[in-house]
């Protein structure tokens, strides 16, 4: 039989020189390269940036379609703030520094957004009755305060009970006066009033103290309890640690980002509020980079900052128009002269209010044409304003003289108008002289004297009277003892004007400070008042402004802007219309300083989750 042979291949042997080296074709070009005359090696390198460039730049945009910039959890910001915090409670907080943290520390059923609207933060809903007397509020599942203990309707019964106390001698204590609490359930609560108020739903934002701590602290020490200065809250932000002085007196808090707060976590980790006894110190801070954000400074301060550009908000300087309507209030039963329309009507028309706030204010202030703040008037109503602020100095000047020589008045050897009329066969003279009485205030003093100077120019001998504050106020105001008197008032977010116009609040404590009456406006603030429609409220305070334009009580000038410096590490920080400076941590839950980039689709999908979650 034959056999068969089974063959055994043969190794290969493979020629490592035969194999592709990399380091062989990188010699191969470097020679070629070589060979290159250097006008040829000047065009090859040449395009061998531009594509290079271009071939980054493709994917730096290519990178920006696909992926985009997210806030994430960190950082630490720093805020300056004049002054000591002493009350860190709602129920007691007096001083902005006082209120500043109050804000940060403790939550209430509603907040002021930041477009200072009132929106829902402890409450998950709430509704009013037709007839204006029932407030029902429900809570939000599983809340606690920053120590863990559950809050409940307990607790927002305990603060309002609190807050009327008479031992405690709270400020809030007004606003819940003859208010019937019904608590539901744990998480729901009623309100009953014994007659409609409109502006009662601003009460609402009163933090709310943990029962639970408080309700072991007699009357008689509640002003002095360690809590008013390391308070625990439902706030945004709990308090991680604090510094001292050695006298005792608080210099800075370190806050950190309350994980259970009942709206979205705080994206900043840790907030940093240092103290400062003045303006300078916190302004030297901030140069210095000591800290991120200051607020609340004064025109003066802003120009030490160099801050003069402010006709838009930037990353460094945000500012609102706060709600504090300055204006000379006439008192014509003091200074007769005043009880000629055709005078307060020149008075008023003299005034260039673009040009004393630029003098006065460095242009940190909005003008005012009436009795609502501009801040709070209709889109249409802000328009008309702009176009009567447009006028020049000279023209308006010319205009108050025209009216004023129209109604019999001539200019006398003093450039001084005066007036004579004739009743059968006696005569009279008036003399447009008066006095005008304000705040021992740069401002307001300031303001005076513009004043003064532009209505010297129509004839008005105007003698200016400096007060402290506090005379001011009790020898002053309250007796009514003034012919002019340049003052403030602050008109919160509800715009409720009848403390400051009605009849019946002309004399002390009432806010009537020009002793206005008038029947037709006296019913429109009845009505503005007790209506909870908001279109009836709206069309009301239509007519009230326009009512009071005509009778020209008062001069209206300007309403000062509420100054915010930061340093633009934090993004997102908005002030837009706020009532009390405080309110600029309105979204400081939204403010975030560390980003991220991430794909888009990545975004779109943690959006569909969010959504479907709840």
């Amino acid at each position: 039989m034959s056999e068969i042979k089974k063959e055994v291949p043969q190794s290969i042997e493979v020629n490592q020189s035969d194999q592709p080296n990399p380091l062989n074709r990188i010699e191969k070009y470097k020679k070629i390269i070589k060979s290159f005359s250097i006008t040829e090696k000047i065009i090859f390198y040449v395009f061998l940036c531009i594509f290079i460039l271009s071939g980054l730049t493709i994917l730096s945009v290519f990178n920006r379609n696909i992926t985009v910039v997210k806030p994430v959890y960190g950082g630490t910001y720093t805020e300056g703030i004049v002054g000591y915090a002493r009350f860190i409670n709602p129920l007691l907080s007096y001083t902005d520094a006082d209120k500043d943290l109050t804000s940060l520390i403790y939550s209430g059923l509603l907040k002021a957004s930041s477009n200072g609207h009132l929106i829902p933060e402890m409450a998950d809903s709430y509704t009013i009755s037709d007839d204006g007397l029932t407030y029902d509020f429900k809570l939000k599942n599983n809340l606690t305060f920053h120590d863990g203990s559950p809050l409940t309707t307990d607790d927002v019964e305990f603060t309002i009970q609190k807050a009327i106390d008479p031992q405690i001698n709270s400020p809030k204590a007004l606003n819940w006066s003859g208010v019937q609490i019904q608590k539901i359930s744990p998480t729901e609560i009623k309100f009953v009033l014994k007659k409609p108020y409109a502006p009662f739903i601003e009460n609402m934002t009163i933090g709310i103290l943990p029962k639970h701590i408080w309700a072991n602290i007699q009357n008689e020490v509640f002003d002095v309890s360690t809590f008013n200065r390391e308070p625990i809250g439902s706030g945004p932000y709990k308090i991680k640690s604090s510094s001292r002085d050695s006298s005792g007196l608080y210099q800075s808090y370190t806050l950190e980002a309350f994980s259970n707060y009942a709206n979205k976590m705080s994206t900043i980790k840790d907030l940093v509020v240092k103290f400062y006894k003045n303006e300078d110190d916190a302004i030297n801070a901030f140069n210095n980079k000591s800290i991120d954000g200051l607020g609340g400074i004064t025109p003066a301060t802003a120009i030490k900052a160099n801050i003069k550009n402010v006709s838009t908000n930037t990353d460094q300087v945000v500012k609102s128009t706060l709600p504090r309507l300055f204006a000379v209030f006439f008192n014509q039963s003091q200074a007769p002269v005043l009880l000629n329309k055709e005078v307060r009507l020149a008075l008023n028309s003299a005034i260039n209010r673009n040009t004393l706030i630029d003098d006065v204010f460095n242009g940190f202030a909005t003008p005012a044409v009436g009795p609502i703040p501009f801040s709070q008037q209709t889109d249409l109503e802000k328009t008309a304003d702009e176009a009567s602020t447009n006028a020049t100095s000279t023209d308006n000047i010319e205009k108050a003289k025209k009216i004023l020589t129209d109604a019999g008045w001539k200019m006398n050897d003093q450039n001084i108008m005066v007036k004579t009329t004739k009743s059968g066969k006696t005569s009279s003279t008036q003399t447009l002289t008066f006095s005008l009485s304000t705040s021992n205030i740069p401002e307001l003093k300031k303001t005076a004297e513009e004043l003064r100077d532009t209505w010297a120019k129509i004839g008005a001998k105007v003698d200016i009277e400096i007060f402290d504050p506090a005379d001011l106020n009790q020898k002053i105001i309250r007796p009514r003892k003034y012919s002019a008197l340049l003052f403030g008032n602050i008109i919160d977010r509800d715009l409720d004007l009848y403390p400051f116009w009605h009849s019946s609040q002309r004399n002390d404590p009432g806010l009537n400070l020009a002793l206005y009456a008038n029947l037709k406006v006296d019913k429109l603030l009845d009505t503005a008042r007790s209506s909870t429609d908001d279109s009836a409220r709206l069309d009301a305070y239509t007519s009230i402004e326009a009512e009071i334009n005509k009778d020209i009580p008062a001069v209206f000038l300007y309403s000062p802007d509420y100054i915010y410096l930061t340093s633009g590490r934090a993004k997102n920080i908005k002030v837009e219309n706020i009532n009390h400076p405080a309110e600029r941590f309105a979204n400081v839950n939204e403010w975030y300083i560390d980003t991220e980039n991430i794909w888009k689709f990545l975004v779109k999908k943690e959006t569909t989750n969010t959504n479907t979650k709840e």
